[in-house]
């Protein structure tokens, strides 16, 4: 394995990721992990197996971090939002402007990125889970499915259940009542997940969103929600190879512009 010189650390609601790259900029390590109550410690026991790194005490290994608990990483190490880190990330994974859309657990963001990787504007829901991953992982466990599963049931089905609640405890309630009408879960599951669409889709119009489309994060491995964001905004999207790594790529990618400078 080639020498890690600088690391990324994406301390997420849901789960932590961290990163290693290589002199020029590759992945050389990796670790996702759910996040524990005790992010303080789990993100120095973290930067303590990194091979080659010195671990989190490391003086001549750069750490940026980023993400929900940043602020709980060392004060010798470095701290950039998740807004800087998806984008670059991202920017440096597909090597092109366009909207990223960044679905995470607790929040969801819309970045427009320039020719050179910058951040021309953004918009951001952390209010309300019903625009976040949090909305599908509520309801695929009122039904006792995966994400994963029910995210293939959404793909299944030829219709879907129009959905009228946006907030997450009321959608889970009239789920239920749909259900119990007779409603197919598959046309229910593809109703939550255009519901969820058009709220990302809303977030993207509103930040400007312009061609090509990208995702990060973890709601870009869910394929029902892909495929229906793109049939709200009328575009494909392109994901890089580790959306849900995006952040803690880029976060790495900036602590090695912090050597090298």
């Amino acid at each position: 394995m080639s020498t890690v010189v600088a690391i990324g650390a994406d301390a997420g609601s849901t789960t932590t990721k961290l990163v290693g790259i290589s002199h020029d900029g590759v992945i050389v390590w990796e670790t996702i992990e759910p996040t524990e109550p005790r992010m303080r410690e789990q993100l120095e026991r973290l930067l303590a197996t990194i091979p080659g790194s010195g671990g989190s005490a490391g003086p001549t290994v750069p750490v940026v971090a980023t993400g929900y608990g940043r602020n709980l990483v060392d004060t010798k190490h470095r701290r950039v939002t998740e807004i800087t880190c998806h984008a670059t990330g991202v920017y440096r994974s597909i090597r092109s402007s366009g909207t990223l859309i960044d679905i995470g657990g607790q929040d969801s963001k819309v970045i427009v990125i320039d020719a050179a990787g910058g951040v021309v504007n953004f918009a951001m829901n952390d209010k309300c889970a019903a625009g976040t991953g949090r909305f599908l992982e509520v309801v695929a466990a009122r039904m006792r499915e995966s994400v994963q599963d029910f995210a293939a049931l959404a793909l299944s089905s030829p219709e879907e259940v129009a959905i009228s609640n946006t907030c997450t405890v009321f959608a889970e309630s009239e789920m239920v009542s749909l259900l119990a009408q007779g409603h197919a879960i598959e046309s229910i599951s593809r109703g939550l997940h255009r519901a969820l669409a058009r709220r990302v889709a809303s977030l993207a119009r509103s930040a400007g969103a312009v061609a090509p489309l990208m995702m990060s994060g973890g709601g870009a491995h869910n394929v029902a929600l892909r495929a229906l964001l793109e049939n709200e905004l009328g575009a494909a999207i392109r994901l890089p190879a580790k959306p849900q790594l995006m952040g803690a790529y880029g976060a790495a990618l900036l602590a090695l512009r912090r050597a090298a400078a």
